[in-house]
């Protein structure tokens, strides 16, 4: 060996070949295979490495521009949205993530079919939202001048947003790409600000229908995103919707999710960990319920003795988990809009929420679950359920909610009856596996609540016109506040694809339950008025003979 490198060649050899010969064909393309290999494992268990050295040996000076203008042509074509980088990307190594710094996302109508807006590059957020309202204001003028050179798939019916993130850190898995859930592995946003312009959606006229709130769920397609961890801080957001609704601010303060679906994106943020903020000022929180017992004990064990008492028996190792949910002082007008029942009824006010949210466990595909599911319906075909609470709040419920006029001779009486409810044409269909439910135990308090009765009522699905002036008279009558409590119960598969309270029908589900609140506390209140007119001559009788009795004794 007559230098460093000779003397490194030949150990390498003799540790590989053991030899001093050269390396022949196969032994050259078992090296290539090795590396290849390699590479591709790496690939594999270390995405978010591999694509930060990849940043790292292109990021320099001069390349920040065109790296950044991959990365956003690339992030536009896939989720149909522009986004700008202000700021170099950069791997932070310590923590194991890509850090994105001063991102700018906008949707706006023409972006896709113009390719200077798919044209992404490295720039500032300002000179971005300056660029996007101006592409907004050439596609009105191109709408003007020339209606039939527009794109009639982008009519821009949906929401529009333009948005700043001061950081966003993501790690990527090669793995979830590969099985069509999207790149991204765990996502952490930070310092939120926009706009979210629903102004240009367009709403039914008052003449038609209002539309199946399933309509507007999302339709799943490979590539969608599963996260499996999402945090979120400091968002702030302005909304604007539409029909010259007032203007109202969002706010985020911490947000931590296990997981974020792009196809049960409603359904995620309600199994939260934990979640705080205000919604148009009015501050709402989503935490795990706390109950009086031991820390760590079964979930459910400690309700247990209250649930069979109430012959509400439920499987404690059936939930995921049990959260509860908050709102306070949120205006009505938020509940009113696009929905059938009292709340559509009530103009002035503020509603408390507290829901208690029991998440069902996920599916799960090992052999001792398919074993146990097979004998739980082998043995619930052998033997009858003959208990009323937990298996009625799972039947499906597929009629309208039907209130019967009765007459006696004390006075006519409202009845409410479920079993008299007429079907609808149309019944959905759900699989026997389809057996998991969510359950919603909510008290609503309606405060300093104001109703008027419609002018020209429609056919409403569950209403009965009767009751309108009666339900009308007794909210105006209460002063300071009404509470409801109801439970609403859903099957999980209800929210597949629904990103909204509304798609998901849990909008229509609290106002149905509103009314037959309201109709129990109305019957409850003629009873109670009965009852006291018994009791009241009963005691005028009991005075009245006692009274005889002794002017009886006294002339005797």
């Amino acid at each position: 060996a007559t230098g460093f490198w000779h003397r490194l060649q030949i150990r390498f050899k003799w540790l590989t070949i053991r030899s001093a010969r050269p390396f022949n064909s196969e032994e050259i393309f078992a090296f290539l295979s090795w590396i290849f290999w390699g590479h591709v494992l790496w690939i594999v268990v270390g995405t978010t490495t591999f694509v930060s050295l990849a940043i790292w040996a292109i990021n320099t000076v001069f390349a920040q521009e065109t790296l950044a203008g991959w990365v956003g042509n690339y992030l536009t074509k896939s989720s149909g949205v522009t986004i700008v980088f202000e700021n170099a990307i950069v791997p932070t190594w310590r923590d194991g993530v890509i850090t994105f710094n001063n991102v700018f996302l906008s949707r706006r109508p023409g972006q896709g079919r113009d390719k200077r807006t798919r044209s992404v590059s490295k720039g500032s957020s300002t000179t971005a939202a300056a660029a996007a309202a101006e592409a907004v204001n050439l596609s009105k003028d191109a709408t003007s001048t020339n209606a039939s050179d527009v794109d009639p798939e982008d009519d821009g019916n949906y929401t529009q947003f333009d948005v700043t993130i001061r950081t966003v850190d993501v790690t990527l898995s090669f793995t979830k790409w590969f099985n069509g859930h999207g790149l991204l592995s765990s996502v952490s946003v930070h310092g939120v600000r926009g706009m979210l312009d629903r102004t240009h959606v367009q709403s039914p006229s008052p003449d038609e229908p209002l539309p199946d709130p399933k309509s507007y769920r999302h339709e799943h397609h490979i590539g969608d995103f599963e996260i499996d961890g999402f945090k979120m801080e400091d968002v702030l957001l302005t909304v604007h919707q539409p029909g010259g609704f007032r203007p109202f601010t969002v706010s985020v303060f911490n947000c931590e999710l296990p997981r974020l679906r792009k196809q049960w994106l409603f359904y995620d943020f309600l199994s939260a960990n934990n979640m705080s903020g205000s919604f148009d000022n009015s501050l709402f929180t989503i935490h795990p319920r706390q109950v009086h017992g031991i820390t760590g004990m079964a979930l459910g064990s400690a309700e247990q003795s209250s649930q069979m008492l109430h012959g509400d028996v439920e499987d404690a190792g059936q939930w995921k988990k049990h959260s509860r949910l908050r709102i306070d002082g949120l205006k009505i007008d938020h509940l009113n809009r696009g929905v059938e029942g009292p709340f559509s009824w009530i103009q002035e006010g503020n509603v408390d929420i507290v829901a208690d949210v029991m998440i069902p466990n996920d599916e799960d595909g090992s052999i001792a679950k398919v074993m146990s599911d097979f004998y739980d319906r082998m043995e619930a075909t052998v033997t009858q359920n003959t208990g009323m609470g937990y298996a009625e709040a799972k039947r499906p419920w597929n009629g309208d909610n039907v209130i019967r006029h009765s007459a006696d001779e004390e006075g006519g009486e409202y009845q409410y009856d479920r079993q008299d409810a007429p079907k609808q044409s149309v019944e959905p269909t759900y699989s026997e596996e389809d057996n998991r439910f969510l359950i919603l135990d909510l008290r609503v308090q309606l405060n300093d609540v104001r109703a008027s009765v419609p002018l020209f009522p429609k056919e409403f699905s569950y209403i009965n016109t009767a009751l309108i002036h009666p339900i009308t008279s007794y909210i105006n009558s209460r002063h300071t506040f009404i509470p409801i409590n109801c439970r609403i119960v859903k099957r999980q598969s209800e929210f597949d694809g629904s990103w909204t309270i509304f798609d998901s029908g849990l909008l229509d589900d609290l106002s149905r339950e509103t009314y037959e609140a309201f109709v129990r506390d109305i019957y409850d209140q003629r009873q109670q008025r009965r009852r006291m007119k018994k009791v009241g001559g009963w005691v005028v009788k009991v005075a009245a003979q006692a009274l005889f009795l002794g002017l009886a004794g006294q002339l005797a």
